[in-house]
C-alpha cells in the first residue's frame, strides 16, 4: 500500500496534520483547542486526512464524549513512512532508520576510508543499503555534518572533513541513494530532533550546547529553530570566558574553544605532564587529584558554567541540553561548573535546568532523519 502523501497539504489542513504528528495522538477536542478551531471546522478539516489514510483513529482514550461514546484520538500512521538519517564525523558515519515520528527502527555505522566527497557518498550508500531492507518504503534521507550548509543541499565548508569548496552533497546522495536527500549542520539537526520529538517537545524556548572537537550551539525560541547561514561557523567558540586563559588557534585568549574543546584541554595537560594525554585520561587524573590535570579541569568546568550562564542570560532560556564528546567535563567538574554558572547568573533569576547527555552519535543521526522528516512534511525537500 502506497503511503498517504503530505505534499498536497496546505493551510489549516496541513496545520491539523502537523499538530497530530508532533503532539499526537490527540482527541478532537484537544486538537481543536490547540489550533483554535470550532468542532465543526476540525471535523471538516480532518475528514480528507482520515479518508486518505494520512490520519487514523487510534484506541479509545477512555473518556466519554457528550453523547456518551468514548472518544477516539487522531494519530498518524508512523510506520507508513521511513527515513534514513546519517551523521558524518571526520572518521566514520553513523546511520539510523526511523519512522515518520523519528522512532529508531535500526542502526549501523562504518569507518570512512577517506574524507573526500566520493568516499563519504560511497559509505553512506552502503549504510543505506544495509538499513533499507528493514522497510518497505524509504521516503527520504537526511545527512548531517559539522560545517556550513546552504539550502539543505550544498556543503559550503566542512573543516573536520577538510572540505573548503562547495560540495553538492544533497544532489550526490539523492542520485546515490535513489531518494530525496536533505543535508544539514549537525548541531541544527540535533536541535530539530529535540524540538519536534525529543525531551524539549512542547517547550517554547530552549538551547543545545555541545562540547567536543568544537563548541556547538543551537537555539529554539518562539517554538522555532533559529537557523542562519552562520550556524555552521562555530561562532560560540569565539565567546570570551577567561581573560587569563590559553590561546585558541585563532589567537583568542580564554575563549570557549581555548577553554573547553577536547584538543585544548589535552594540549594543556600534555605540556604540563610532558607526555601525550588523552581527554578521558585527563579527566580521570583530575578526579584522582593530579596536580596538573586537576587545576586545568577545574578551570574548564568554571568556564563551562560561565558559558551556560551566558546562553541563559542572552536568550532568556532556562532549559539547556549539553552533549558532545566533551560532556563528561560537566560530571567531573560539576562543582566548578556550578560556581561559574552562579558567578555570571543573577541570584534572582530562574534556575537553569542543565540536561547533560553522554555523546551518542545515533542520536545525532536521528537528528539528520528529523531534518528529512521536516523537509518532507513541510514540502522543502531540495530539488523536489
Amino acid at each position: 500500500m502506497t503511503p498517504a502523501p503530505w505534499a498536497p497539504l496546505s493551510g489549516a489542513t496541513h496545520a491539523v496534520a502537523l499538530e497530530v504528528l508532533r503532539r499526537g495522538p490527540l482527541s478532537r477536542s484537544e486538537l481543536a483547542r490547540r489550533l483554535d478551531l470550532s468542532a465543526g471546522s476540525l471535523t471538516r478539516l480532518a475528514k480528507p486526512l482520515l479518508d486518505s489514510g494520512l490520519l487514523v483513529e487510534s484506541g479509545s482514550t477512555g473518556h466519554a464524549s457528550r453523547a456518551g461514546r468514548p472518544t477516539r484520538p487522531l494519530d498518524v500512521v508512523a510506520d507508513a513512512h521511513h527515513f534514513i538519517g546519517a551523521k558524518v564525523t571526520h572518521e566514520d558515519a553513523h546511520a539510523v532508520l526511523t519512522t515518520l515520528r523519528a522512532e529508531v527502527v535500526a542502526s549501523a555505522r562504518a569507518d570512512l576510508p577517506g574524507r573526500d566527497p566520493a568516499s563519504v557518498v560511497a559509505v553512506l550508500r552502503g549504510l543505506a543499503a544495509e538499513l533499507a531492507p528493514r522497510s518497505q518504503h524509504i521516503t527520504a534521507a537526511g545527512v548531517s555534518l559539522g560545517g556550513s550548509v546552504a539550502g539543505h543541499a550544498t556543503v559550503t565548508a566542512a573543516p573536520f572533513l577538510e572540505w573548503g569548496d562547495d560540495v553538492p552533497l544533497g544532489a550526490l546522495l539523492s542520485d546515490a541513494l535513489g531518494v530525496p536527500t536533505a543535508v544539514d549542520n549537525d548541531l541544527l539537526a540535533l536541535t530539530r530532533a529535540e524540538h519536534w520529538f525529543g525531551a524539549a517537545r512542547g517547550r517554547d524556548r530552549f538551547a543545545v550546547l555541545t562540547v567536543g572537537a568544537g563548541i556547538g550551539y543551537g537555539l529554539v525560541t518562539h517554538d522555532r529553530v533559529v537557523d542562519s547561514p552562520d550556524a555552521g561557523v562555530g561562532l560560540l567558540g569565539h565567546f570570551p570566558l577567561d581573560p587569563l586563559g590559553p590561546l585558541c588557534p585563532r589567537g583568542h585568549r580564554g575563549c570557549a574553544t581555548a577553554m573547553l574543546s577536547t584538543a585544548s584541554l589535552c594540549a594543556a595537560a600534555s605540556v604540563g605532564l610532558r607526555r601525550d594525554v588523552g581527554y578521558d585520561e585527563c579527566l580521570d587524573l583530575a578526579a584522582s587529584g593530579d596536580p596538573v590535570a586537576g587545576p586545568l579541569v577545574l578551570a574548564s568546568g568554571r568556564a563551562l558554567g560561565r558559558l551556560v550562564a551566558a546562553v541563559a542570560n542572552l536568550t532568556l532560556t532556562t532549559e539547556i541540553v549539553l552533549t558532545g564528546e566533551g560532556s563528561r567535563l560537566a560530571e567531573v567538574a560539576l562543582d566548578a561548573l556550578r560556581e561559574g554558572l552562579a558567578y555570571d547568573r543573577d541570584p534572582r533569576a530562574s534556575a537553569v535546568s542543565l540536561d547533560v547527555r553522554s555523546v551518542d552519535f545515533g542520536l545525532w543521526a536521528r537528528g539528520a532523519a528529523v531534518t528529512a522528516i521536516q523537509a518532507y512534511v513541510l514540502g522543502r525537500i531540495p530539488g523536489r
